[in-house]
């Protein structure tokens, strides 16, 4: 049976400690060496993903991801857990890419360790014992990606969408972080962190609060939506808050506008 997608605190700290969860800390590096959750395995962001300049923010090779994987303890039979010190954003573009290799037993702890500290639950500043390697071998399975030519092909199609989870000012153009400033044609703009609640330790916004301003953009259920932003780590949280909402069909764009704004032949609207 596949893990709940977003838990609480409280759930989290009833798994600690069952022999299949792991438990993955995305944080900076000071946050993760000052306190954690006990037990909670480090990994830098840096190393799940992969840069082929001007374009960041892919996928990492194959035996790469394996590799990280087996050197954290997990396989086929971990419930992995997820959090970061940013909301959720490092920490879901984690589970995306576990999804898109197929391993979709995975959980973010929502609010990260903000929500953890601020509610009282325990920390520590000791990192766990090594684990014993495992041999865990995965290859991308899981339809879960769209690429330039993909997104290029459905521009026009009504039952595709693309959200675009960054600034205002990069969306309108204003910021400009590669040759071309703007949005992608037909894009709908969400920005990644009006989707937390600022007043609850950056937890999710309630269910109905976000599924009414979907609905307004014309992202609604029925369609296949399309998250990116600069380089699909803030749309990961977009990716993430959509699946949690139910959407079936949502893709996430590595590379996202380190790609597209750097293509001479990519159409842009600002």
């Amino acid at each position: 049976m596949l893990a709940q997608l977003i838990l609480e605190p409280e759930q989290v700290e009833a798994l600690r400690g069952q022999d299949n969860v792991v438990i993955v800390d995305l944080c900076q590096p000071a946050q993760y060496v000052t306190a954690h959750i006990p037990e909670a395995h480090y990994l830098p962001y840096g190393v799940i993903v992969r840069a082929q300049k001007p374009v960041v923010g892919l996928l990492p090779e194959p035996a790469v991801f394996s590799r990280i994987l087996c050197n954290l303890g997990i396989d086929a039979n971990s419930h992995i857990i997820a959090y970061d010190d940013e909301g959720g954003g490092c920490a879901s573009r984690f589970i995306w890419t576990l999804h898109v290799f197929g391993h979709r037993n995975a959980s973010l702890l929502n609010g990260g360790i903000a929500s953890w500290i601020n509610e009282g639950h325990d920390t520590s500043n000791i990192p766990p014992l090594n684990n014993t390697p495992t041999d865990y071998h995965l290859d991308i399975t899981a339809n879960e990606t769209a690429d330039y030519d993909y997104i290029k092909q459905h521009l026009d199609d009504a039952h595709v969408a693309l959200l675009d989870a960054r600034s205002e000012g990069e969306y309108n153009g204003g910021k400009k972080l590669a040759e071309k400033a703007g949005h992608i044609p037909g894009a709908k703009h969400f920005e990644w962190t009006d989707a937390m609640d600022k007043s609850r330790n950056l937890r999710l916004l309630a269910a109905d609060q976000l599924q009414k301003r979907l609905d307004a953009l014309g992202l609604s259920k029925d369609k296949e939506i399309i998250c990116y932003c600069q380089s699909h780590h803030r749309s990961a949280y977009s990716w993430l808050m959509l699946k949690a909402l139910g959407y079936e069909n949502v893709r996430g764009y590595p590379g996202s506008w380190s790609d597209w704004g750097n293509r001479p032949d990519s159409p842009v609207e600002v």
